[in-house]
């Protein structure tokens, strides 16, 4: 899956919207280093019991659901993070047309805490935080993400 051109522009505002709103300094850290950060502070936002502004949680989870499309590249399952984005991964026999027979779905807190290792696979399982059906529907092999 190639990679969408990022607008940094775009992060860097969603990013200091944020963390405005958290009483924070704007990010002044390299370009290429906003999405990292975006993901950090949805993470510090969702830990305050608050909810994330819809843009950097919506870049955030993007950010890390194409970095899992890089380390498992493939379109046997899909990954699906509600209302922001879906990825098709994991090498295997290729999904063309219908409902995927591989699906995952997990909401966005979740996603990026199994994404940063906050929290592990089997635990989110047990805990009912995803809905993963399909043979190849077990991402443990592939998270947390570098």
């Amino acid at each position: 899956m190639a990679a969408r051109k990022v607008d940094v522009e775009k992060v860097r505002a969603a990013l200091d919207a944020q963390l405005a709103e958290l009483g924070e300094h704007p990010y002044d850290g390299p370009a290429q280093g906003a999405p990292d950060a975006a993901v950090q502070v949805v993470l510090r936002v969702y830990d305050q019991g608050l909810r994330p502004e819809r843009d950097v949680a919506r870049l955030a989870v993007r950010h890390l659901l194409e970095r899992l499309a890089e380390r498992a590249p493939g379109r046997t399952v899909e990954v699906r993070v509600p209302p922001y984005a879906a990825v098709q991964c994991v090498a295997g026999p290729r999904h063309t047309r219908g409902t995927p027979p591989n699906v995952v779905e997990t909401d966005p807190l979740t996603w990026l805490e199994l994404a940063t290792g906050r929290v592990a696979w089997h635990e989110a399982m047990d805990a009912g935080r995803i809905s993963a059906s399909g043979a190849r529907a077990d991402l443990s092999d592939h998270l947390p993400l570098p």
